[in-house]
């Protein structure tokens, strides 16, 4: 029975060390936190697993939370995030919403007030099941120290089954200080796997050798680089052209004869039009949200033109937007390896609906001429042909992030790292996850100026802990996609976009980066080349002719369409 008596027995344990011993247990390695006063139980705690957690405190609760997104993103276990009460919860929610539209197994501690100040709106009181209630899978206080084991037990299962996602647990300050004798977990969480029906699988077979012009589109969660590969050889063996939904390029080989390019923000024209004449159209893992549907126009509601075949790891995304005409409700792995028995049609037509939408692709990655003498579409393909396969590309939200998508190929699994909300500011704190969650590998973070200035100032938690990340960042000087919208809809009459920005250079050397200005496409790989034999993190600002707006269109391009409309 839990007491606040400092007196205690020789079994009991403070709240706050049973919560840090049972995040041990789960095999948690690192924590993510701005430290408050309102959880040092549990950051004490957390001193007996030094040699086995590293604690990372950044420098804004939205870089902790960014950050431990993106450690979920790239290692498929729950990024751990730890934040004071009000203030430091409001400013983590980015992350959390992040997580939840991602479907990124997250799990983010709150220190809370104590329950004898509960419902009194006590200093930083937040009710957080009503504050966060639309944006976790699962929001919770744990009010009895006995039951932490139980909760930290739900929590790993809740975030990483079905369609895995983020989870809120409110720390009672008290109960973090209140001596128990509360029994372990045995074990970290083991979420249980579903596997396709033999039925649906002989179905899907039939509905392969009727079709003509098949497609297939990845992404969303749960994939791993065998479910990868697997999916790559079913597209092969039945020659069907596959394309990524929003920031999922990773989820297949972007190199091979069957990717088709990306069903996401600006999107080939030519792909649109096959995705509209596939007659069988395969949905394994994605949504099938707003952006990947060009605003549910691509694919009719609720019943689309195409025989549709969708696998979702949630229930409940089953028939919520789209009716399919078959659903299967298993992980990407599961489905990926169970597809390899069906058999081949022999249709030889296929290869060169297949081919054809593969060379698509290729035309599309093709640099563009723009204005200025910095191309970044020369310095995308430039690292796509030079960095390691398995290097991790990070990006924001922003015009900028256009040329990262659209002219860089991913080449291995879990190398696009980039939020599908749309969230600015989460390219420097996301790369900084990535690499803590894997430091051997090549990091690169984009960002457009206004992205960058939102959670810049965690370079210096990249310097502190010592993650050697390349922060290239895009300088047009003016919140390029909303100038965009601005001068289509109201030609000349800008407001609010323009931005005056700091000496990026010196504010990178101010935090101890190896840090330098390219002006011009033929510098980069020389300045990107010593960035990286820097041995530190690094900030690279690319300069760039504020004309540049997209691969395609100049910003006076943009004005003149404007006013041609009015």
């Amino acid at each position: 029975m839990s007491s606040s008596s400092n007196a205690r027995q020789s079994n009991e344990r403070l709240g706050g060390h049973i919560l840090a011993d049972q995040l041990a247990i789960q095999g948690v390695d690192t924590v993510f936190c701005v430290p408050g006063e309102s959880y040092l139980a549990l950051l004490d705690g957390l001193v007996n697993h030094e040699d086995n957690i590293r604690v990372i405190n950044t420098r804004h609760e939205g870089g902790a939370s960014n950050m431990a997104e993106a450690y979920g993103k790239v290692t498929g276990r729950p990024g751990i995030c730890m934040v004071t009460r009000g203030p430091g919860a409001t400013n983590a929610s980015c992350g959390l919403h992040t997580a939840y539209q991602d479907s990124t197994p997250m799990i983010l501690f709150i220190g809370q007030v104590g329950r004898d100040m509960k419902d009194r709106e006590a200093f930083q009181e937040i009710d957080y099941s009503h504050m966060f209630g639309q944006m976790a899978k699962w929001v919770a206080q744990i009010d009895s120290a006995d039951r932490i084991p139980e909760y930290i037990n739900r929590a790993f299962h809740v975030a990483m089954s079905g369609r895995p996602g983020p989870v809120v647990l409110a720390l009672p300050e008290d109960m973090l200080t209140d001596y128990t004798a509360a029994t372990d977990l045995k074990a970290p969480a083991r979420v249980a796997q579903s596997v396709p029906a033999i039925e649906d699988l002989s179905e899907l077979e039939g509905l392969l050798q009727k079709a003509k012009k098949p497609f297939m589109l990845v992404g969303g969660p749960t994939w791993t680089q065998d479910a990868v590969n697997n999916i790559v050889a079913f597209a092969e063996k039945h020659n069907i052209p596959t394309g990524a939904s929003l920031r999922s390029q990773d989820c297949f080989d972007n190199t091979h004869r069957c990717y088709a390019g990306d069903v996401a923000i600006a999107v080939n024209p030519k792909l649109s039009k096959r995705v509209k004449e596939s007659d069988l159209l395969i949905v394994a893992g994605p949504r099938l949200g707003e952006m990947t549907t060009q605003g549910y126009d691509l694919v009719t509601i609720p019943e689309t033109a195409q025989t549709l075949v969708h696998v979702q790891t949630g229930a409940e995304e089953l028939g919520r937007v789209y009716r399919p005409d078959l659903g299967f409700n298993c992980d990407m792995p599961s489905f990926a390896k169970a597809i390899q028995s069906i058999s081949a049609t022999g249709d030889e037509s296929r290869a060169e609906w297949c081919a054809s939408a593969h060379q698509d692709y290729l035309d599309r990655i093709q640099p563009t001429e723009v204005a200025g003498n910095l191309n970044m579409s020369k310095v995308v393909r430039h690292l796509s042909e030079t960095l390691p396969a398995d290097a991790i590309i990070t990006a924001g939200a922003g015009n900028y992030a256009v040329w990262v998508h659209r002219f860089f190929q991913h080449k291995k699994f879990r190398t696009q790292v980039a939020p599908t909300n749309g969230a600015m500011g989460y390219s420097v704190p996301g790369a900084l996850g990535a690499k803590a969650a894997d430091p051997k590998k090549t990091v690169v973070s984009f960002s457009g100026d206004g992205c960058f200035m939102m959670l810049g100032q965690e370079l210096a938690t990249a310097i502190q802990f010592d993650l050697p990340v390349i922060f290239i960042v895009v300088n047009n000087g003016f919140l390029g996609t909303i100038r965009m919208h601005q001068e289509r809809t109201y030609p000349e009459r800008v407001m609010a976009t323009d931005l005056h920005n700091p000496d990026f250079v010196q504010l990178g050397q101010a935090y101890g980066c190896h840090s330098e200005l390219v002006t011009k496409t033929e510098d980069f790989a020389t300045a990107f080349e010593r960035a990286e034999q820097s041995g530190k993190a690094a900030l690279l600002e690319l300069r760039v002719d504020p004309e540049a707006l997209t691969p395609v269109q100049s910003l006076s391009e943009v004005r003149e369409q404007g006013k041609a409309s009015i």
